[in-house]
């Protein structure tokens, strides 16, 4: 799949590519910035994460993180719709697989959720 994208983007002209990554482990640590989780390295130096780490083999590096990859706002209803979850005390609620907390405000019938990326960057030529 990766070898593909590269290829792709390749053949059409570009000489790097840059794209978005979630890592596929950083879910098991919802109160670790992203910032944080990325820095961390193995003793062979590759990233601790084993999609990063994909990537980083693959020729890329990691380059920055989004902060704000996607934002998922909605009532408390709508959250316990979704998740099964009670969403009744304010503050951070841990749902599972997302890769950070839920802020809940029960004092306004919201919560959102604001899941960070890393950009990952490889040249192309």
């Amino acid at each position: 799949m990766l070898a593909g994208l590269r290829d792709a983007a390749a053949a059409a002209g570009f000489a790097e590519l840059v794209a978005p990554v979630r890592p596929n482990e950083k879910h098991r640590e919802p109160h670790t910035p992203m910032t944080e989780y990325v820095a961390r390295t193995r003793a062979d130096g590759l990233p601790v994460d084993a999609w990063l780490r994909t990537h980083v083999r693959a020729g890329a590096t990691i380059d920055s993180v989004a902060t704000r990859s996607m934002v998922m706002a909605g009532t408390l209803d709508e959250w316990r719709q979704r998740t099964g979850l009670p969403f009744d005390e304010p503050g951070e609620v841990v749902v599972p697989g997302a890769l950070t907390t839920v802020a809940c405000r029960p004092d306004l019938d919201h919560a959102v959720y604001v899941e960070p990326n890393v950009w990952v960057r490889r040249r192309l030529r």
